[in-house]
């Protein structure tokens, strides 16, 4: 028996497929109208915010240096060095027990030639006062020293083409130096130093950089420097700090003579921030000579003379330098020209003073080492040694002496 819809039911069904087809028709216009032009499926445009940042500016530059007293790697210290199985560095193992890592710069005053090919018995040495000390060592020194004085009465003990040879060995291993053996070779004196130095910036990062710093040498142990020698270091002191190393003194004395007092005060007149003194093979005093610090004598630092405890001792100065200007231009100018100043003879002064540039605000900061070398070999001293090396500085005394810029550690 078939079944029949009734007749009003099938007239809802009519409508309500009428109805649906027109709402599927209502959202297949609407669908065709948005794709292309509707915002929620267009792709997303790039809205890109230009920010101004400014470029970060040097806000302080500092170094952290060691100035130690006289090394010398020649006669006996060569003969324990080739006895070792370390040959060429022997002289220079304890050397990391003062913490290398945490300088900026060591500076030494190297009290030898260094020309190859030179065969002088120990011996020899001893009886004739002749040194040399052989290059092949400074691959080994420069790991510790980035600069020297060759302002002493040994550095021309293998004549006038020794001399050059060591300049130019010293160069090839990228050591910088200044100085003469004679005083009056006006010429070599002084020299712009490219210090190293950290950087730090107004965004908070570091760098190294180099700072432009004059050092001056010195020798008078047979001649004292003339008037115009010392003079020289004006010339500088208008732009940048002066080091002076002077290399001068009776020999195996606690104190300086008068008239090694004498020259060493004008220096201080002459424009030197500070005088940092050797030869005499002992500790010798320190003095605030208007208010900056002389110190007389460091001592030995490396050499072969072992026979008492005043000759294995010897002051290292530690010498921080700071300069706090924040938002000054002339930072990254002075750098620039630092960056150049690392060869010897270069044009410097002469760049600073094109640039217009004017002297920076350093503060010095200083410190002692103590160091010995007893038992044929360069280390720390112990705190009895530093306690007596001190005292004969007579450093607290002479601290507080210090004028700004200049102060104790």
């Amino acid at each position: 028996m078939e079944v029949r819809t009734p007749p009003h039911k099938r007239h809802i069904v009519k409508w309500l497929v009428a109805i649906l087809l027109v709402l599927l028709l209502v959202a297949l216009g609407w669908f065709v109208w948005e794709f292309p032009h509707g915002t929620k499926l267009s792709p997303a445009k790039d809205v890109k915010t230009t920010k101004t940042v400014k470029p970060a500016t040097v806000s302080m530059i500092t170094s952290n240096d060691l100035f130690t007293g006289n090394s010398f790697w020649g006669r006996y210290i060569n003969d324990w060095s080739m006895a070792s199985s370390l040959k060429t560095a022997y002289p220079f193992s304890r050397l990391n027990e003062f913490q290398r890592q945490n300088y900026d710069a060591w500076v030494t005053g190297l009290e030898c030639p260094t020309v190859p090919g030179v065969n002088i018995s120990s011996a020899e040495m001893d009886a004739t006062l002749s040194f040399n000390c052989s290059p092949d060592y400074l691959p080994e020194f420069a790991k510790w020293f980035n600069i020297v004085t060759l302002a002493n009465n040994h550095t021309d003990n293998q004549g006038v083409d020794g001399f050059a040879t060591t300049q130019s060995e010293l160069t090839k291993n990228n050591i910088q130096y200044f100085g003469h053996y004679d005083p009056y070779q006006l010429s070599d004196i002084c020299e712009v130093i490219a210090l190293p130095v950290t950087v730090t910036r107004s965004d908070k990062s570091t760098s190294k950089g180099q700072l432009p710093v004059a050092m001056c040498g010195y020798h008078g142990v047979f001649k004292i420097p003339p008037e115009s020698s010392l003079a020289l270091m004006e010339q500088y002191a208008k732009y940048m700090p002066v080091f002076a190393l002077p290399h001068m003194g009776v020999e195996y004395q606690p104190a300086p003579d008068q008239l090694k007092q004498a020259t060493y005060e004008s220096m201080i007149d002459h424009g030197a921030d500070v005088v940092l003194g050797d030869h005499p093979h002992w500790v010798q005093n320190t003095e605030a000579y208007k208010g900056h610090l002389i110190v007389y004598s460091m001592g030995n630092f490396m050499f072969d003379q072992q026979d008492t405890a005043e000759v294995t001792r010897s002051a290292a100065i530690n010498v921080q330098l700071s300069i706090d200007a924040k938002n000054d231009s002339q930072l990254d100018k002075w750098l620039a020209i630092g960056a150049t100043c690392g060869g010897y003879h270069d044009d410097c002064l002469a760049q600073i003073e094109k640039a217009g540039l004017t002297k920076l605000p350093v503060t010095y900061k200083f410190g002692v080492v103590g160091t010995n070398d007893a038992d044929k070999i360069t280390k720390p001293a112990t705190a009895e040694q530093t306690a007596s090396i001190m005292q004969r500085l007579n450093w607290s005394n002479t601290m507080s002496k210090l004028d700004a810029p200049y102060s104790s550690l």
